[in-house]
């Protein structure tokens, strides 16, 4: 039976004055630098942080030359400390916009020095902005989670992930209504939901802090991304048959999720680098090295990540990988070898090992090959 069309909640039109409007201290984009600060700002202090991190002058810029365009309307709500005024719920980036715009003394509170100077018409013009209010924010979520997860204009991994499970949380609504919703078809929403469930778990139980971390840039991805594989999942003995589980780690295995984390985010306190650079390649090292009990050793006893990958993996394996790296590099230098070798005597030699290198390693192969059962050298005999 097809599933009944959930009937779009309709907002007033209004055009609010600017000084009634105020930017939302809940707005999920600025979960993207600590969550903790989410809902604890001043309307300047959110200013300030929309300014340093969210490209604010782009959008003062083009609202300065082209003015404030009717269509792009407000979302919000009233405000519950003042029903006067209205918590602006979509649209943060371009309130801050035009309240910059409008006030010097802002403007220099956040060092917004080189902006345009607008005239007496342009300051009219933007004295009120039109906007849609709503009754709450829980009649908005479905239409931000499309807009900002799988829409057009998507906000960081870890804004949309707090954004999922803030749904899920205070509004109650279950993790597959959630992607019905927005159109997830990918699990999505489960994998955000379970890594901010872990991440919350490491901060609560683990001794992890978001803040201690080593780079500025919280790299979310790194740790949802990882609670995808099966080594992860049992290194930190979670269980996929309940994705909303709000605790997914038990209580035995949190020594191993606060390792996880150090591993992932390092740690700014003990000058404790994070093992994982860069995603790829170095996430699926980390997955290889958890799963392995002589290269798991290794890692916690301080041995670097490559080292710890090779007891990982084992010498076939790391014999296969590198031969296939070396083939791949050698077409790549016969594919530049026209233009790219101009008679260097000192290439030339190291060619001359290479062939001389190549020689002995097949040699070593065939040996190998002509005793092995059903290989192509025994066939030839």
């Amino acid at each position: 039976m097809a599933r009944a069309t959930r009937k779009p909640v309709v907002g007033t039109h209004a055009e609010i004055a600017l000084d009634k409007l105020e930017l939302d201290n809940q707005n999920p984009r600025l979960a993207s630098g600590d969550a903790h600060f989410v809902g604890k700002q001043s309307q300047p202090d959110l200013v300030r942080r929309l300014w340093s991190e969210m490209a604010v002058d782009e959008v003062a810029i083009s609202i300065a030359e082209n003015g404030y365009y009717p269509e792009e309307r407000l979302l919000a709500i009233r405000s519950e400390s003042d029903p006067s005024s209205f918590v602006v719920i979509e649209g943060n980036r371009r309130l801050a916009a035009v309240k910059l715009l409008l006030d010097a003394a802002l403007r220099k509170s956040v060092r917004a020095t080189d902006l345009p100077l607008i005239d007496a018409q342009q300051r009219t013009q933007l004295a009120t902005l039109p906007a849609t209010i709503y009754d709450s924010r829980q009649h908005l979520w479905a239409y931000l989670g499309f807009r900002h997860i799988i829409g057009t204009r998507p906000w960081d991994a870890y804004s949309k992930a707090r954004y999922v499970a803030s749904v899920h949380d205070t509004y109650r609504v279950p993790l597959q209504e959630i992607a019905d919703r927005i159109g997830d078809k990918h699990s999505t929403v489960v994998r955000f939901y379970r890594g901010v469930t872990v991440l919350d778990q490491a901060e609560d139980q683990a001794g992890f802090d978001i803040e201690d971390r080593v780079k500025s840039r919280f790299a979310f991805s790194h740790l949802y991304t990882a609670l995808q594989y099966p080594e992860f999942q049992k290194f930190l003995g979670i269980s996929d048959l309940d994705p909303e589980r709000r605790s997914p780690v038990p209580r035995s295995k949190l020594t191993e999720l606060s390792e996880l984390m150090t591993w992932l985010y390092g740690r700014k306190s003990t000058a404790t680098m994070p093992v994982i650079r860069s995603q790829n390649p170095d996430l699926n090292s980390l997955r290889a090295v958890v799963g392995s009990t002589r290269g798991l050793s290794l890692l916690r006893s301080g041995r670097p990540l490559e080292s710890a990958l090779e007891a990982s993996v084992g010498e076939e394996r790391r014999f296969r990988e590198s031969l296939t790296r070396a083939n791949k590099k050698l077409i790549t230098a016969m594919g530049t070898l026209t233009n790219g070798y101009d008679g260097d005597v000192d290439l030339l030699r190291v060619g001359e090992g290479i062939e001389a290198l190549a020689g002995r390693l097949h040699e070593e192969m065939s040996k190998k090959a002509l005793v092995k059962p059903g290989s192509r050298g025994q066939s030839r005999q």
